[in-house]
């Protein structure tokens, strides 16, 4: 089984969309897909409001998903762990302890824009054209990703 962590600053925002997304185009018997922070500011909360409305909108359910933070066995545990920004990447990779560790962190917009290093930006203080924006370049990163795993059994 592949499992694949998802990673923002809070994990209510941007990470749940693509846990979400995610989640809707993979075989889940094969594919393990979770999200995490990398601040605990919202430890144990839904994601917003605003990114549970666009994913509805799209036919997904994101509203039993709760916020968690990035901990250094989730190194252990996941194959590839994608970053929605270049802070974030940096905030996952002081956290590793080895070149393996190293090796699974990804920049989620290089699956779309490869060696560009773009961030995903973060909606949270803007209105919900931004959660639109951000659904629609995390939806074409997790077709790249969805495109190159395992299909069925």
């Amino acid at each position: 089984m592949h499992k694949i962590l998802m990673v923002c600053l809070g994990n209510i925002c941007r990470s749940p969309l693509a846990e979400g997304i995610l989640k809707s185009k993979v075989n889940k018997s094969l594919v393990f897909v979770d999200s995490a922070g990398t601040a605990a500011y919202h430890i144990g909360n839904l994601p917003d409001e605003r990114s549970i409305d666009v994913a509805a909108k799209y036919g997904l359910d994101i509203k039993n998903q709760r916020a968690r933070k990035f901990v250094v066995k989730d190194f252990d545990t996941f194959d590839f762990i994608y970053a929605m920004d270049k802070s974030n990447y940096q905030n996952i990779l002081s956290l590793a302890r080895n070149r393996v560790d190293t090796q699974k962190v990804k920049m989620i917009l290089n699956e779309t824009q490869p060696t560009k290093n773009l961030s995903v930006p973060d909606p949270y203080y803007g209105g919900n054209q931004g959660f639109e924006e951000v659904y629609k370049m995390l939806d074409q990163a997790c077709n790249v990703i969805a495109d190159n795993l395992p299909k069925s059994k």
